[in-house]
């Protein structure tokens, strides 16, 4: 993997010194098990030790009166990268998994009563942008396809699925290509520029608040998660999104790692500057490298400290989640459904600057059910309900929603029955509320599943680092590390940790060197992430 400095001269990126023969993966999450496909496909003997009694870390699985609920995610995008931990070993995701595409890929529904279905066909949602606003913004749509494709090219290999050992690791071609194309402006602004009907520029920049940002200030190039939403197409695995994280382990089984199930890691044991075994309850698992997914503040504790940063880290909001088994659902509702609410800059102040709940809220509807009946017993049905919040540095704190969850549940039921799901409340026959305090109680910095804000110094080089000086063979994944929140890219941090460690060559080609960085400077930056 290529980085250039100020010469342009290719450089190496730094990975783990001494012998990586035995990996030690602390998590069975998506990050832990992409983290361990690669190494294993790089040779490496890798053991894997997971808390819980199953795979899938944020993406579990949990079971309730016959109803099959995914606990993490619920929207899969980019399956391509998903098939990479795969193929790492020879195998593939489409052989273990069933995904089906989905049309539409969401339902936006606004407060004037309007809808429109969003499609990952160009034609199909040109048509269906002529419809709801005309020709105008139709055009502007397939210029603004045309940028978030190119936006897509100049980030991905480049600027995402990247490790970086400074900032220098920014001064490349593409990167004035990025700038180019508008990426270090607004994403509201931008966004704007091609499409001028209000609801149209909610569709292609809500997206902002998955990376902890509001539209207006967050930079442009994080449409590339509105490229992937809308225009690479949106999947859903049959049997649920826990079908993926369980078809990874089940690979890494196949390929020779140890999957070892509810053992809570403990501590590491160091002997100088490297951790030489992982320690769970009892057990002692000698290793010559260690992998840690679990989020950043449990990470950091279990080597001794955080790393010093000039500032605090800045988290993203969380969210109430309502998991509703009902005996009926609504037609109008499709797989995903988006009900915006009529505030909306108002609405990103009060999550990340009041620390209020929202006022109008914006929520997104999933019905697993409408794809695979299975999910739930005959003739019942899965909803859940996803309010984003304020998360627990800047609203509620974790103590304060043992009385707050039941009243803002009945008010979001209330505000989805006033849209037009009438009888919500009543339809309801098995439900689980999951709060701030619950994604606290999970290890979850600031009561977010969402981890740190993609804030621009939290971005690239400046995001917390997959390596510590504190270990010189520890390395860390997930999404609190680069690259950063979402499916994707939690995929992508396990792979760029196993990159680390085996000195893998990366897309560009170019070669890893397994030795600290020598510049001062270089040390000195990597001191402070």
């Amino acid at each position: 993997m290529r980085a250039y400095g100020r010469s342009g001269v290719r450089a190496v990126t730094r990975t783990v010194p001494g012998r990586t023969d035995h990996v030690v993966v602390v998590g069975a999450g998506l990050a832990g098990l992409s983290a361990a496909l690669h190494l294993l496909g790089a040779g490496r003997r890798v053991t894997v030790v997971e808390r819980d009694e199953l795979p899938g870390g944020r993406a579990g699985r949990r079971e309730i009166d016959g109803y099959r609920i995914d606990t993490g995610p619920t929207v899969l995008t980019m399956p391509d990268l998903a098939d990479e931990p795969f193929a790492a070993v020879g195998d593939s995701l489409r052989e273990r998994v069933e995904l089906v595409p989905l049309h539409p890929a969401y339902r936006a529904r606004f407060a004037d009563g309007s809808s429109l279905d969003v499609h990952t066909g160009a034609e199909a949602m040109a048509a269906e942008v002529e419809r709801f606003a005309g020709a105008r913004e139709a055009a502007g749509y397939l210029r603004m396809r045309d940028w978030l494709e190119r936006l897509y090219r100049a980030q991905m290999r480049r600027f995402i699925d990247a490790n970086f050992d400074s900032p220098l690791g920014l001064l490349h071609p593409d990167l004035a290509r990025l700038a180019a194309l508008g990426g270090f402006g607004r994403l509201d602004a931008r966004i704007g520029g091609f499409l001028h009907d209000e609801r149209l520029r909610r569709v292609f920049s809500f997206q902002a608040l998955y990376a902890g940002v509001p539209p207006a200030r967050a930079l442009a190039a994080y449409a590339v998660i509105a490229y992937m939403d809308t225009v690479a197409g949106v999947y859903f695995p049959r049997g649920g999104m826990h079908a993926l994280p369980r078809a990874m382990a089940d690979a890494a089984a196949d390929a020779g790692a140890d999957l070892r199930f509810g053992r809570e890691v403990t501590r590491l044991e160091r002997s100088g500057g490297r951790v030489t075994a992982v320690v769970a309850g009892d057990e002692r698992i000698p290793c010559d490298a260690v992998v840690l997914t679990p989020d950043l503040p449990v990470a950091y504790r279990m080597l001794g400290g955080a790393p010093r940063r000039p500032v605090r880290l800045k988290h993203s909001p969380s969210a109430v989640v309502l998991h509703l088994g009902t005996d009926r659902t609504w037609p109008e509702l499709a797989h995903h459904t988006l009900s915006f609410g009529a505030a909306w800059r108002g609405t990103f102040d009060e999550l990340t600057r009041a620390g209020r709940l929202m006022s109008d809220p914006s929520l997104l509807i999933t019905r697993p059910t409408a794809t695979d009946p299975s999910l739930a017993p005959p003739g019942r049905h899965l909803h859940y309900v996803l309010a984003p919040c304020p998360n627990t540095d800047i609203g509620p704190g974790a103590a304060e929603w043992a009385d707050l969850a039941p009243r803002y549940r009945d008010s979001v039921l209330r505000t989805l029955e006033e849209r037009g799901l009438t009888g919500l409340a009543s339809a309801i026959e098995t439900e689980c509320v999951v709060t701030p305090a619950d994604w606290a109680a999970q290890g979850h910095a600031a009561g977010t599943p969402f981890a740190t804000a993609h804030t621009f110094a939290q971005t690239g080089p400046f995001r917390p680092r997959n390596l510590v000086r504190s270990a010189e063979n520890a390395v860390l994944a997930g999404c609190g590390t680069t690259p950063g929140v979402g499916v994707p890219t939690v995929l992508l941090s396990g792979k760029l940790a196993a990159r680390r460690i085996t000195g893998a060559r990366g897309p560009s080609g170019g070669a890893s060197l397994s030795s600290p960085a020598s510049s001062s400077a270089q040390e000195a930056l990597h001191d402070r992430a």
